[in-house]
């Protein structure tokens, strides 16, 4: 019997679907028969984030039979991050384990995070040490991102992209979460002082269907690496972020009205004629790019300040599925 056993803890395992029709029956199966051989108590919470082919339908079939398959049927596709956080706010376990629904992450090897959080650990995350990815446009992107949110939070982990995770409910409970910042939950612990460890995990081919991700998720990757950059440094201290920039725009300011002035009064240098279209067009970008990106991240705490105070959810659910025991 594992050691992670004497701990009488339960898990719920957390799985984001969309279009996922062919491998339903055996990532049920396969789940099933891990969870049944770890003797724990689990639920196994499928979120359909609006599937338009029979992905649902098989799954309310089984939430029929198994009282311990809970289904949260979202009314349209919200996106991954959504449908994770409806599944944590389902989930009732101690434990919560999320994993991607196209067998790509093996179900066999939940056990393994199990027995690091036994270990003491509050977040185990997954590393897909040999990716089966296509090189271009998946492998580089994702090892730049991964390096630069690991520089940015500080968290050192090699794969924040993968969705398989392990989390202690009282620490996940504190995360909202927004845009595509699921990948970033780790790094969002670790300012509340989380201990993270991260194993490796087999990556496979997809066995069935095609990838429902691009090349497109790498620019809002980058959208979102600014953003986690912006809340683990600044979101308690606005004006230290604000307060920086503007110095060094003072600072470039007045070295470029400085070597204006002094080509003016030393060499009698006409200022409009010899300085004024390059002056004119950097000021103008300088300032675009200022206000755009000033614009971005206090957009960030506007929407936040928004959902947590309304408590509104990134999601919406149409029904939730669940035989009685």
């Amino acid at each position: 019997m594992a050691s992670y056993q004497q701990n009488n803890i339960d898990c719920s395992i957390v799985i984001p679907l969309y279009n996922e029709e062919p491998v339903i029956d055996q990532l049920y199966d396969r789940l099933t028969s891990t969870m049944v051989r770890t003797a724990l108590a689990y639920e196994i919470v499928f979120v359909d984030d609006g599937s338009t082919d029979r992905t649902l339908e098989l799954i309310k079939s089984i939430a029929e039979k198994d009282p311990k398959v809970v289904v949260v049927e979202l009314c349209r596709n919200f996106g991954q991050t959504a449908a994770l956080a409806a599944g944590f706010d389902t989930s009732t376990r101690q434990i919560i384990i999320s994993m991607d629904g196209d067998l790509q992450h093996s179900p066999e090897e939940i056990p393994d995070f199990l027995e690091k959080l036994n270990q003491g650990y509050d977040v185990v995350s997954g590393w897909r040490k040999h990716r089966t990815d296509n090189l271009l446009t998946r492998k580089i992107p994702s090892r730049v991102a991964n390096w630069l949110a690991s520089k940015i939070s500080g968290v050192d982990i090699h794969d924040f992209g993968t969705t398989f995770k392990a989390y202690r409910r009282q620490m996940i409970a504190n995360v909202s979460l927004y845009g595509e910042m699921h990948r970033f939950i780790p790094a969002l612990l670790s300012w509340s002082g989380a201990k993270i460890v991260e194993i490796p995990i087999t990556s496979t081919a997809r066995a069935e269907g095609t990838s429902n991700y691009g090349i497109s998720r790498t620019f809002r990757v980058l959208f979102d690496l600014i953003t986690l950059r912006f809340l683990l440094g600044y979101a308690t201290r606005p004006l230290h972020f604000f307060g920086k920039i503007a110095i060094y725009c003072i600072i470039a300011a007045a070295l470029m009205n400085t070597y204006i002035l002094y080509d003016k009064f030393v060499y009698n240098v006409p200022v409009m004629v010899a300085h004024g279209p390059m002056a004119g067009l950097a000021a103008v970008l300088l300032l675009v790019g200022l206000i755009l990106i000033s614009t971005g991240l206090i957009g960030e705490l506007i929407s936040r300040v928004y959902f947590e105070s309304t408590n509104r959810k990134i999601y919406s659910v149409r029904k939730i599925y669940h035989k009685q025991s």
